[in-house]
């Protein structure tokens, strides 16, 4: 750099003036902005064994509401037997509940079925009565509850269909029916079976 002299301002000074004056009016450096890492994406939880639990012979205590959905509050007992089997390496359990009451012999089946896309349950029932399967409700297990729901007729009108499994530990579990005509504002319960493990 040429030594510039301004009056009153040695050659040295005038200099460092210079740098300085050079250095403000340089565009300012612009950082790179900067990009924010990714979160890591959750892997999708597999609910392939959320039945495992289920898999044995249990004690089934059954309360039915008799007539839903008709303001009616007559209940019946029931005391069965209910058998759990895996079957598709876990994919899939079939469970069997067998009692008797005052009205007959009752007989139900669900087969559970895993889809490994969704990752959800359909939960198929039949009773030997009519000899073919249901509409299925369709959900998953969460925090040890698991939640299941479906669209179908029942004595003519459209009602959703809510399954709850709770109450779940190593010797007992509870499952809920209910039914809503409103869209699920409001459920009525009606099928509530307490199993206890025997094996």
């Amino acid at each position: 750099m040429k030594n510039f002299k301004i009056p009153g301002i040695g050659a040295v000074h005038c200099a460092v003036l210079l740098a300085i004056t050079a250095q403000a009016a340089a565009p300012a450096a612009t950082a790179a902005p900067a990009v924010a890492a990714a979160p890591a994406a959750a892997t999708p939880r597999d609910g392939q064994n959320d039945f495992d639990f289920d898999i044995g012979i249990w004690n089934t205590h059954l309360k039915r509401l008799m007539h839903p959905l008709s303001g009616s509050t007559t209940w019946v007992e029931l005391d069965g037997k209910t058998v759990v089997r895996k079957i598709w390496d876990g994919r899939a359990n079939l469970a069997e509940l067998e009692t008797d009451a005052a009205s007959g012999h009752l007989q139900v089946i669900s087969l559970r079925l895993y889809d490994p896309t969704a990752r959800q349950w359909s939960l198929n029932t039949a009773n030997v009565k009519v000899g073919t399967l249901g509409v299925p409700t369709v959900g998953e297990f969460k925090n040890g509850r698991g939640e299941f729901y479906d669209q179908e007729t029942f004595n003519g009108k459209t009602i959703l269909v809510r399954n709850v499994w709770s109450d779940i530990s190593a010797d007992s579990c509870r499952f809920e029916q209910a039914f809503s005509e409103d869209g699920g504002k409001t459920w009525e319960v009606n099928w509530i079976a307490v199993d206890t493990r025997v094996k």
